[in-house]
């Protein structure tokens, strides 16, 4: 019951990784989070992989004082350069990282064009080549680098027209001929309803969050750790820039119905 009854941490490089916290808060209603935002040292997407490692790190390691059970990295930059690293530091640790959403847009769209908007250091990471390798005899598999949308998003700018222009411009060459946009940046979920805007009518717009939820649960199930209480679990919010307006930005993406 000890170990049950400890939280769940989750990290992203500032307030995106919220949005895999509402999946997983849907999933598991029950457990208790504490959502961590290195928004000090946003974004992760244009650092060295040998920088995201550290940041990373330190965070898993401030999580751990708070005797969390899992960690989720809820950042695809920070899956992509750190994960095996912080499976290899910490074996007995259930650590769940995400990446984007490739598989499900290319079942649904076969031979079709596949955007998968990520940061340039998720881009560049060679779990990105190997999943696009892996489904480019299936579809027409197109990155495409969005660096500054992360810091629209952490400025809490997600319906303004600069978002808006900045997304017609990159997604223009794509207006008519993406039949799916992929989430690869946990931050773009908050921008869905924008991202939507610049390309065709019913082109579906899909994220990793309920999938690394789900494998969120199977590997508590795996090691006995659901937390078995029958009340709404609570979540808790802390972020590296240590201000009352971040923790409130974090606050309301989470009760926004955006997804």
């Amino acid at each position: 019951m000890e170990q049950q009854d400890k939280p769940i941490g989750i990290f992203d490089s500032g307030v995106g990784g919220i949005s895999v916290l509402r999946a997983a808060v849907r999933e598991l209603p029950h457990e208790d989070f504490c959502y961590f935002g290195d928004s000090a040292n946003a974004p992760y997407g244009p650092r060295s992989t040998a920088e995201v490692q550290r940041l990373s790190e330190a965070v898993v390691t401030h999580l751990l004082t708070k005797g969390v059970k899992a960690i989720v990295i809820a950042c695809n930059t920070a899956t992509s350069a750190a994960a095996t690293l912080l499976r290899q530091k910490y074996p007995a640790l259930p650590i769940i990282g995400i990446e984007p959403a490739v598989k499900p847009a290319v079942e649904r769209h076969p031979g079709q064009q596949v955007v998968v908007m990520a940061t340039p250091l998720t881009l560049r990471e060679e779990k990105f080549t190997r999943l696009a390798k892996r489904y480019r005899q299936q579809a027409d598999i197109v990155p495409l680098a969005a660096p500054d949308l992360v810091e629209f998003v952490e400025a809490g700018a997600t319906d303004t027209p600069a978002v808006h222009a900045y997304l017609h411009k990159l997604l223009a060459p794509y207006a008519t001929t993406a039949a799916a946009v992929v989430l690869g940046c946990t931050h773009f979920p908050f921008v869905r309803a924008a991202i939507a805007q610049e390309v065709r009518p019913g082109a579906p717009i899909i994220d990793g969050g309920a999938g690394t939820a789900r494998e969120l649960r199977r590997q508590l199930e795996a090691k006995q750790l659901l937390n078995p209480q029958q009340e709404a679990g609570r979540v808790v919010f802390e972020n590296s820039t240590a201000t009352s307006a971040m923790i409130q930005l974090s606050e309301r993406l989470f009760n926004e119905k955006n997804d």
